[in-house]
């Protein structure tokens, strides 16, 4: 039986342009200025996005008057949440978890530029 890794070739094209952000800015820089460089990157790499996107919640099937405004949704399907901080907690990924869940989207990638290398978790909706 083979393992299918959900979005790979989407993943992979996100993740790559993260690693070329991170490797010419390097850390130190606040989330919004990595968020800047990724939306200029996403356009001249054709990754079809949309940044700051309001995604609604919902509970047991109801919607919430709440929403999430996620940092990116690339592709329409996989929430892009960026950090810049010195170690990803075990609460980003728990927070992804959630929205994922809330928001009924499969994939979510947490991406940290504030370490020496740039740190990525992929969060599967089961």
């Amino acid at each position: 039986m083979e393992d299918k890794i959900l979005f790979k070739d989407e993943s992979y094209k996100i993740i790559g342009i993260c690693m070329n952000v991170h490797s010419s800015l390097g850390t130190g820089f606040l989330e919004a200025v990595y968020s800047e460089v990724l939306e200029i990157e996403f356009k001249k790499n054709n990754i079809p996005f949309e940044k700051e996107k309001k995604l609604e919640i919902f509970f047991n099937g109801e919607k919430l008057n709440k929403t999430y405004r996620v940092d990116f949704l690339c592709f329409n399907e996989i929430i892009i949440e960026l950090k810049s901080v010195s170690f990803l907690h075990d609460n980003f990924s728990k927070q992804l978890q959630n929205y994922l869940k809330a928001t009924n989207k499969k994939l979510g990638i947490l991406i940290n530029f504030g370490e020496k290398s740039l740190k990525y978790k992929r969060i599967i909706n089961l």
